[in-house]
């Protein structure tokens, strides 16, 4: 069943079924002292360490893939990880960060399509735009949601005025030197406790997430885990703008990627300043990031609640 999940412009999600939300436990903080178990020296292959990250589970496979097919790779990545492991990601010097967004941005600069992903996914392979020009704008969402209401993806309609403020914003902090990237962020999923984080990164009108702990450990061959596709060929028309989505569900749940796209609308078509200084401050003054305001915001948006159906809230 889908329905309207999104304040500002219903985003919906389609499932055929229900499965069970597969809780992946609680992301180790930032380092801040040198006593703290996770913070002590890489040793031999460093991947002890990386096992007392929860999620490490979820990646064994393609980091010791990456372990045994290119161990110098691999015994590098895992030293520079330990230089920078007790600067949180956005907290303070990220210079290694971008260098890895850059070497990513390269990847999807050159259209190269990962983790099964469609490669230029157009509107014209969904919808014949030539004869939907000829239906009011309310009659495109309701073919639109129609269409996607029987598959397991998110999507949605976005009013024009929504998605030019956030694409004027996105276009607007960039953070790397390739003109066709505009804006990186980070996001916060939460789990059953704690969260994830996952990296937001614009190239043209398609919005990529991949985990954090993937970027951190492949770097630039780290693939994307969820594709937000937008479309802007109706908006001057009709006022608005049709997304819909691809994911990888080996990783990510519907209900999941529902929650991170949501989020692009929390701080990117905010009308809060203080919300969308957020996007600012992660792109162009990264050493004043604090990844905490993130999980604030997220958590008084309440965007978070449904991953957590077990979770007693603490207001009266």
């Amino acid at each position: 069943m889908a329905g309207p999940l999104g304040q500002g412009w219903g985003l919906g999600i389609a499932m055929r079924s229900r499965a069970a939300l597969r809780p992946l436990g609680l992301l180790a903080p930032p380092c801040r002292g040198a006593t703290a178990p996770q913070c002590r020296r890489v040793t031999g292959s460093g991947e002890e360490v990386l096992e007392e990250n929860p999620f490490y589970g979820k990646y064994r496979h393609k980091i010791q893939e990456l372990r045994r097919s290119n161990p110098d790779v691999f015994e590098s990545r895992m030293e520079k990880r330990n230089e920078v492991k007790k600067q949180p990601v956005g907290w303070s010097k990220q210079s290694e960060f971008v260098r890895r967004m850059e070497e990513k941005a390269e990847g999807l600069s050159t259209g190269m399509s990962k983790g099964g992903f469609t490669r230029d996914k157009t509107l014209d392979s969904i919808l014949n735009v030539e004869m939907v020009k000829e239906k009011s704008a309310e009659e495109i969402k309701q073919i639109w949601n129609q269409y996607f209401s029987a598959k397991d993806t998110v999507y949605a309609v976005i009013p024009a005025e929504k998605f030019d403020l956030i694409w004027k914003r996105a276009q607007k902090c960039p953070s790397v030197r390739l003109a066709e990237i505009h804006s990186v962020f980070l996001y916060a999923l939460p789990r059953k406790e704690g969260y994830e984080f996952f990296v937001g990164q614009w190239s043209g009108a398609e919005l990529h997430f991949t985990s954090l702990i993937n970027i951190q450990t492949q770097g630039e061959a780290a693939p994307s885990q969820l594709v937000l596709y937008h479309y802007p060929e109706l908006q001057e028309e009709k006022g608005i703008v049709l997304m819909t989505a691809e994911m990888d569900s080996k990783f990510l749940a519907v209900h999941e990627a529902q929650c991170l796209a949501n989020q692009v609308q929390l701080f990117y078509a905010t009308d809060c300043s203080e919300t969308y200084e957020l996007v600012e401050t992660f792109n162009h003054r990264s050493s004043e990031f604090k990844y905490m305001s993130v999980i604030a915001k997220l958590e008084r948006s309440g965007l978070g609640k449904a991953l957590r159906p077990n979770q007693v809230s603490d207001e009266s």
